[in-house]
């Protein structure tokens, strides 16, 4: 079993489905609604738990009711939480999430206020295979990719805006979203941008973009991973579903292009449900998946 630091954003979504998203300032209603966990490093812990390995979650929270409703889901889905700073007085993030038919989705997130995350535990975890994290907390971020550096071990930046140049100097592997890639290179050829952070940072990078597949440096070159062909239901979670099973890929030894395949599938798989992360898959549905859909 690989076990996996994930830093980062730990929330809860409260979702609903409509028709069409919202763009008129008056009351909408909906027949579907849920409550669900959500935030990049949490979704992706989760993730990693389902499929077969540990993940241990470094977050910030307040002693209040959401809180608690975060915690006990995360241990209830057995990731360890038991490293999640929680702050006296301060209060916990959470979202408001609104789907569509089509499962595209927007997000209105309330970050938190007062909270701290306490990142001296993490030269005491043994065994670890990888480092994954947001770019929520920039000191928490480059604490844990640091860790990763100094350990020999993949570090890896869920690199959505805003993105401080710092941490993608500080990992081994960039994992851009296209938002997150425009955010830097607003204009640039996908190819041009990535091969520059390739040069300037001295890492692996690599953009997702949805349906349209995985951009990816190797060497001075570019490579490209088609997407699976699905109908998407829910694409809320997919891409924190995507790092956290390419990280465990790559903690378990797996080249990138590989891994990239995996958590395409892993992505795809969480698409056709409903639920944010609840459609996060087990080691056999992965496997059964890409044994049976090919692109």
């Amino acid at each position: 079993m690989s076990r996996i630091l994930c830093v980062g954003a730990a929330v809860v979504d409260f979702v609903f489905h409509l028709p069409a998203l919202p763009n008129r300032a008056e009351k909408y209603g909906t027949e579907e609604a849920d409550i669900v966990g959500g935030g990049c490093a949490a979704n992706a812990a989760v993730a990693i738990a389902r499929i077969g390995g540990e993940a241990v979650l470094g977050a910030r929270l307040g002693e209040d009711s959401i809180g608690d409703m975060i915690v006990a889901d995360l241990a209830r889905e057995g990731v360890d939480v038991s490293h999640v700073t929680r702050t006296a007085g301060a209060q916990s993030s959470y979202s408001s999430v609104l789907i569509d038919a089509q499962g595209e989705r927007q997000i209105v997130n309330f970050r938190g206020a007062g909270l701290v995350l306490k990142t001296d535990w993490f030269d005491g975890l043994a065994d670890l295979g990888a480092v994954l994290t947001d770019t929520r907390r920039v000191d928490a971020a480059l604490a844990a990719l640091e860790l990763a550096r100094a350990r020999g071990i993949p570090g890896i930046l869920d690199g959505e805006a805003p993105i401080d140049p710092a941490l993608m100097g500080a990992a081994s592997h960039v994992a851009l979203s296209m938002q997150g890639l425009r955010s830097l290179y607003p204009e640039a050829d996908i190819e041009d941008a990535l091969l520059q952070i390739a040069e300037e940072h001295g890492c692996w990078v690599c953009v997702t973009d949805g349906a349209d597949g995985v951009w990816f440096t190797e060497g001075d070159a570019v490579r490209h991973v088609t997407a699976f062909p699905i109908i998407p239901i829910d694409t809320l979670g997919a891409g924190d579903v995507w790092h956290g099973i390419f990280a465990l890929m790559l903690a378990e030894g797996m080249g990138a292009e590989e891994a990239i395949r995996h958590a395409n599938g892993a992505a795809a798989l969480k698409c056709l449900t409903k639920g944010g992360r609840a459609g996060a898959p087990s080691r056999a549905q992965l496997n059964d998946f890409l044994k049976e859909t090919k692109v």
